[in-house]
């Protein structure tokens, strides 16, 4: 990040603000100590849910990638998130994702296969990108076998961590049409925004792209290009699959 950039982000963004504190807390909001908490692309060494440590009674990560240095007291599997057949149904309480759900080929199939493990009660919260994103219709423009060089680039990001996007359900209209389909209610459905973090290279280009996120941010009708969709769904307590 430039001198520029960081003078910006420090002035104009709280970081207490930032969608990854956000999505935090809805989880927080959520969890209890008896809980059973399953992060759904959990990521190699599944840092969000070692996070919640002594806050559930069983932490559970499920992502495809092989895992490292990951310690013995967090319950790690290897799989689809459309297929867990290790997760038994009804036996979850929380489903969390954080920036995974635009990596999704199959709605339909992710969907029903967290209402299926969920608890009814139970709830999914999920941190995704919002498709009309200016970040997110770039991204769609350039093909993905180039995303991790500049990604890793723009954002220091290690390559092999950028996976393809698939933008499937990254709209609040597509939550609503997946979440329904699920069985699921649909709690909230909200567009956030962060600092501009791909232009941390520039101080210039921060300082435009802060106007602009500035301006999106206070316009409710402009709300829709925000850079990110948090949703909260519920298992129906009177239902189960």
């Amino acid at each position: 990040m430039t001198a520029l950039a960081q003078r910006l982000k420090d002035r104009y963004f709280v970081n207490d603000h930032h969608p990854y504190r956000l999505f935090e807390r809805e989880v927080e909001r959520h969890l209890r100590p008896e809980h059973a908490l399953l992060d759904a692309g959990c990521g190699r060494t599944a840092p969000v849910l070692a996070a919640y440590r002594g806050r559930a009674r069983r932490l559970i990560g499920v992502d495809m990638v092989p895992f490292e240095n990951v310690a013995s007291d967090l319950e790690l599997h290897n799989g689809d998130l459309g297929s867990m057949p290790t997760i038994q149904s009804s036996t979850i309480d929380v489903v969390m994702a954080r920036s995974v759900m635009e990596h999704v080929t199959d709605p339909a199939a992710v969907y029903a296969e967290m209402y299926r493990v969920l608890k009814p009660g139970g709830v999914f919260i999920f941190l995704t990108a919002n498709l009309y994103d200016y970040a997110s219709i770039v991204a769609r423009v350039i093909p993905n076998r180039l995303h991790p060089w500049i990604v890793s680039k723009t954002e220091g990001r290690a390559e092999e961590d950028v996976f393809p996007i698939a933008y499937r359900t990254n709209t609040r209209r597509s939550v609503y049409r997946w979440s329904r389909q699920a069985g699921f209610d649909v709690e909230r459905c909200d567009y956030l925004g962060q600092y501009p973090s791909y232009f941390m290279f520039n101080g210039f280009l921060f300082l435009l792209a802060t106007g602009y996120e500035k301006v999106i941010g206070s316009v409710p009708a402009l709300h829709f290009l925000r850079g990110w969709i948090m949703a909260t769904l519920r298992k129906p307590a009177a239902q189960a699959r």
